[in-house]
């Protein structure tokens, strides 16, 4: 394919596996939450997430509804805000160390090398995905990135969402993921895409109809030899 001016990626399924962050990260922050909450609840950021989860429960316990949160996987602000605080604290005591794959570190690193603006899109926020990239068993990545995009900049299936990531990077280019329906909202603005398929470690869809490769060393762009 031609080379890309940048190459958005997803985590979950894409650079890093989906256990991760189920088997680990989630149930890491769900047994720590309630003390983080009761020695933190004070601090203005921990107090603002609390109040904004109380809302969107409908004055419901804020903790516990941040627990049925992670259970369900639910894509909502407050949560994603407070797992990334409690994560921190994982990251710099050294007990959560990330897994990215190998093929992902040693294409970006490559493409990064050839000039390719790189940049990280995912549900996560924007300081856990840099904790992740940061303290990953292939290095800290994060000098790789030039751009770092959540949900605040809109949900990852609405077209929308796209445009305004290529209108904070210069146009369009490459975004990749492992969920079919990221990929066409992609592409309805303009990008181009691929999908990851890392088997059972990538989210269970079915066939799509985008170009589908199993590891970045499938993906050659131009003036690369990746």
């Amino acid at each position: 394919m031609n080379r890309p001016k940048v190459v958005v990626t997803d985590i979950e399924g894409t650079t890093t596996p989906i256990s991760f962050v189920k088997e680990i990260l989630f149930p890491y922050a769900r047994q720590r939450l309630p003390k983080f909450v009761a020695l933190n609840g004070r601090d203005p950021e921990v107090a603002a997430a609390l109040a904004e989860a109380r809302a969107l429960a409908e004055g419901a316990d804020p903790v516990m509804a941040l627990a049925r949160w992670i259970d369900e996987d639910r894509k909502v602000a407050p949560l994603k805000t407070l797992q990334g605080m409690i994560w921190e604290e994982g990251y710099r005591a050294g007990v959560l160390v990330a897994p990215v794959y190998p093929d992902a570190a040693a294409a970006l690193r490559e493409w990064h090398e050839a000039g390719i603006a790189l940049a990280v899109y995912s549900s996560g926020s924007v300081p856990s995905q840099k904790l992740l990239f940061a303290h990953s068993d292939q290095g800290d990545l994060t000098p790789l990135f030039s751009g770092w995009f959540d949900l605040a900049t809109g949900p990852k299936l609405e077209a929308e969402s796209y445009k305004k990531i290529a209108a904070a990077l210069g146009g369009p280019g490459l975004f990749l993921s492992d969920h079919p329906g990221e990929l066409d909202a992609a592409e309805a603005a303009g990008w181009d895409a691929i999908r990851l398929d890392r088997g059972k470690e990538s989210m269970v869809a079915p066939p799509s109809k985008h170009r589908t490769v199993k590891s970045f060393a499938e993906i050659a762009l131009a003036s690369t030899t990746a």
